[in-house]
């Protein structure tokens, strides 16, 4: 669903996550997105298999990101992730796009939901506490 660009940064935050979880920078640790990897017991084995996915993408669309970064550790835990959040992250990620990839934009309208990755579980609820809202009216 991410555009060249969403796609790179996912992959470069992802790598940064993995470096705060094995304990080589302390650089955003205390970001909010941080939250979801630290409340699970096996955030070594998610933050892998997390990128794992984004580098399946990647692969997709030719790119060539470094699969050297990555371990293949595999848990079977999920990470769970309110509906509200993932709406509000949609949101956001298509008012970016209406302006940086159009063609994206118009892709992304006819979606209701996103596809998750597959380290992540969907449950009921809203944003998420620790999420800086931008605009009010995107909460459920």
């Amino acid at each position: 669903m991410l555009d060249t660009k969403g796609l790179t940064a996912v992959w470069r935050e992802g790598l940064l996550a993995k470096a705060i979880i094995e304990g080589n920078t302390s650089a955003y640790e205390k970001h909010p997105q941080m939250i979801r990897f630290n409340r699970a017991k096996n955030k070594d084995a998610l933050i892998n298999q997390y990128l794992s996915h984004v580098l399946k993408e990647a692969n997709k669309r030719k790119f060539n990101f470094d699969k050297s970064k990555i371990k293949n550790i595999k848990t079977k835990e999920k990470i769970k992730v309110t509906k509200g959040q993932v709406l509000y992250e949609f949101i956001h990620l298509k008012k970016k796009l209406e302006y940086r990839d159009v063609d994206k934009y118009k892709e992304l309208e006819k979606i209701k939901f996103p596809e998750l990755n597959p380290v992540f579980e969907l449950v009921e609820g809203d944003i998420e506490h620790w999420e800086k809202v931008k605009d009010l009216e995107s909460r459920n």
